[in-house]
């Protein structure tokens, strides 16, 4: 049986200090301080928000998928989860979710992927590992392909079958649902608002997500 913990939050978008929409396909960089806020916005529902962290000190340390699940003893991220880095350190936490649920265990599409999973046909068609990179590549020149790592799948719907494997399924979002996640150390945050047209993912019609950021209360 899904279980789902949504939690609303108590933040004004009008006391926001960064708003911005990422349309489909396209990505986004960004440093949060430690106490700032993001809040990640599925604009008109069933949108996948691929997501990769790093620790702003120190590039090379970043989101660990294994870690986190560990350390909470769940393989889905909600409220109250705290996202690790390879090191340990704690990078952020979700202090709001009212999608109840994200995948951190699906992974990134990637051309390569994309052939494996669909047809070799799909292979030019524009992916998230292609918006990682870009992304990387425009923010800092240190950043290399090197830098791909484990990634958070916001809004995502990957369920676990009781033979161990992953299926994609429609998702489990709706329009304007959201998800906070607040810094608690300097976090580099990399997003890729999914272009996926190969699986229900985002509803074979990618969307805009909505981007929001609140100073320290």
């Amino acid at each position: 049986m899904a279980v789902f913990n949504r939690v609303e939050s108590n933040r004004k978008i009008e006391n926001a200090i960064y708003d911005e929409t990422v349309l489909a396909g396209d990505g986004w960089m960004h440093e949060l301080k430690p106490g700032q806020t993001l809040r990640i916005i599925d604009v008109e529902g069933n949108q996948a928000a691929d997501t990769l962290f790093f620790d702003a000190e120190n590039p090379e340390d970043h989101y660990s998928a294994v870690s986190t699940i560990a350390n909470q003893g769940n393989i889905y991220l909600s409220t109250g989860t705290v996202l690790l880095s390879q090191s340990g350190k704690e990078l952020v936490k979700i202090v709001a979710d009212t999608c109840g649920r994200h995948d951190t265990l699906g992974g990134a599409c990637s051309a390569q992927s994309n052939t494996v999973r669909y047809a070799h046909d799909t292979l030019p068609m524009h992916n998230c590992r292609d918006t990682f990179m870009l992304q990387l590549s425009k923010y800092d020149s240190r950043y290399t392909k090197r830098d791909l790592a484990p990634n958070v799948n916001f809004f995502m719907n990957v369920p676990v079958t009781p033979s161990g494997g992953l299926t994609f399924d429609d998702g489990v979002s709706a329009p304007g649902y959201y998800v906070e996640m607040e810094a608690i150390n300097p976090t580099l945050v990399l997003i890729s608002n999914c272009p996926q047209l190969n699986n229900p993912c985002n509803n074979y019609n990618p969307t805009p997500i909505r981007l929001v950021i609140w100073d320290s209360l």
